[in-house]
């Protein structure tokens, strides 16, 4: 740990940029991370000299006002505002080494992302998939069922058809611009720092809302598999937090079909047959409250609640999705319908609101195209974004950027999609795997999106009159994956003003060809 005075001298002209990052990592420090990458020749670590320079990091909580107050005067002005995710103000500390609350005046850089490239994979994970080890159960073919970042950017969770789920904790060089990984390798990028193994299949799994990795109480994860009461794990040791169970009328466990956690965190939302059950998460065990999804009349919203996804802007909606092919708007306090949606072709497998809480999209197994919802009139689909998943019963996540302004969403032609939420236009598409994207996710705070890939395989007898027992797999290729990919973005601050970062390969792939073509190279 370098003291104020021999940082400020040891650094003076050699810092090319520097970062904060508002969140505390799992093997981190208190109060946050600053980073400062600088010239290789200014310091050597462990006598070795890290390619690209090195990168320090200091616990906020130590330092004094003086080097705070000295970077923001000295040369080191020079600094790349377009890696800067900090709030001026955010930066300094009061000499006992706490945090300065943020003033109106502060100003806060966000990563703008660009579509009109193609992203650069960064990290790649597939070789601990492949091959699974330890408590971890064997199968033919141990494809993903979702991925999701953590609510601070920390971390992301994956969930895999042989019941594990496993959390990647995000690099810290994840804030360079690192080269493109090498696909040739068969090196994994990183390794999970956890796996947790369920007893049967995984139904859904979601992170508390407000976890945050400097609150190791907050670090926790919920799942819910067949026959098994909902689990509550910790994301830092992996050992079981607590359960909530359900009942049936016959007094037997009965597994939750979806999750959610409000956005307070304070109740766990559980989706099964034509019932919604809510637990208070202060309370864990078999107290709920029970709500029927049929009203008096017989009419309402029937089948399986498969999904769920709260309105974070207009607070005190809950939107639910059925495998009978509809999505319902509930009051989150009274459980009171307010409205169905009927349209999607198949089963809803996921709901999720825009970011300024005004307009809802859902999307369907073996159903080819994601709706548009104008929750203030309903009378009708506003558009209708095509995807390629016509004929697989799998969950195809999509998601929305930070922004809100563009979707991305995978498919089973290897692509992943980006629209225009504003004109409901396609705006590019890039290959991902040579396999269905089955989850993409944005990160939270960086110019960074996670996927997952890979599909269920059912062998076929080729010749069923035949003594030879000849199989083949439907799909040419497999490749059960995960992968971090890097936008070119441009930062914006709350003021609007915005510095532009450097692009990568621009691309002139079209819709039809996006849609249409079936050939994966």
């Amino acid at each position: 740990m370098f003291s104020g005075h021999s940082l400020i001298q040891k650094l003076r002209g050699r810092v090319r940029s520097a970062w904060l990052w508002p969140f505390q990592w799992r093997s981190g420090f208190v109060n946050g991370i600053l980073l400062f990458s600088v010239d290789s020749q200014a310091f050597k670590r462990n006598d070795t000299l890290m390619r690209g320079g090195c990168c320090f990091q200091l616990e906020l909580s130590m330092l004094m006002r003086e080097v705070f107050e000295h970077l923001h005067q000295s040369s080191m002005r020079e600094w790349s505002e377009s890696t800067m995710m900090m709030d001026e103000n955010a930066g300094k500390c009061d000499l006992d080494g706490s945090l300065v609350e943020s003033t109106p005046e502060s100003v806060q850089y966000w990563p703008y992302l660009s579509f009109e490239y193609f992203p650069k994979r960064q990290y790649h994970i597939h070789h601990e998939f492949k091959n699974p080890s330890g408590k971890q159960k064997t199968v033919e073919n141990n494809f993903f069922k979702g991925l999701k970042w953590s609510p601070d950017g920390s971390c992301f969770l994956t969930s895999s058809e042989n019941n594990s789920l496993h959390i990647f904790d995000l690099p810290s060089d994840a804030i360079e611009d690192c080269p493109e990984v090498d696909m040739s390798s068969c090196e994994d990028s990183f390794k999970s720092s956890l796996m947790v193994q369920e007893g049967e299949a995984v139904y859904d799994f979601c992170w508390f809302p407000v976890m945050a990795a400097s609150d190791t109480s907050s670090c926790v994860f919920a799942t819910s598999s067949r026959d098994h009461p909902v689990h509550v794990w910790d994301a830092t040791t992996g050992k079981l937090r607590c359960t909530y169970r359900a009942y049936d009328q016959m007094d037997e466990i009965t597994a939750a079909y979806s999750i959610s956690f409000n956005p307070a965190g304070s109740k766990l939302f559980c989706g099964y047959n034509k019932t919604i059950r809510i637990f208070d998460t202060s309370r864990p065990g078999r107290e709920f409250t029970q709500h029927s999804t049929l009203t008096s009349a017989k009419d309402g919203q029937t089948g399986i609640i498969s999904c769920l996804a709260f309105n974070a802007v207009n607070g005190g909606l809950l939107a639910a999705g059925s495998y009978n092919r509809t999505t319902a708007l509930y009051d989150e306090n009274s459980l009171e319908l307010l409205f169905v949606l009927h349209g999607q072709q198949g089963g809803v497998t996921q709901v999720m609101f825009s970011k300024d809480g005004n307009f809802l999209y859902s999307g369907a197994r073996k159903d080819p195209e994601i709706l548009c919802w104008d929750i203030r009139n309903t009378a009708g689909v506003l558009y209708r974004l095509p995807r390629v998943t016509a004929d697989t019963n799998q969950r195809v996540a999509f998601d929305i950027e930070p922004f809100g302004r563009h979707l991305g969403t995978g498919g089973q032609d290897g692509l992943v999609h980006f629209y225009d939420l504003q004109t409901g236009d396609w705006v590019n598409s890039f290959q991902a795997a040579l396999d269905t994207v089955n989850s993409f996710c944005f990160h939270p705070s960086l110019p960074l999106a996670a996927s997952a890939s890979g599909h269920r395989r059912f062998v076929v007898d080729t010749e069923p009159d035949s003594d030879d027992q000849g199989y083949t797999v439907l799909l040419k290729e497999e490749e059960n994956c995960a992968s971090v990919w890097r936008f070119p973005c441009t930062w914006v601050n709350s003021q609007e003003q915005s510095t532009t970062a450097t692009h990568g390969d621009e691309c002139d792939y079209t819709v039809t060809e996006a849609l249409n073509d079936n050939t994966l190279t």
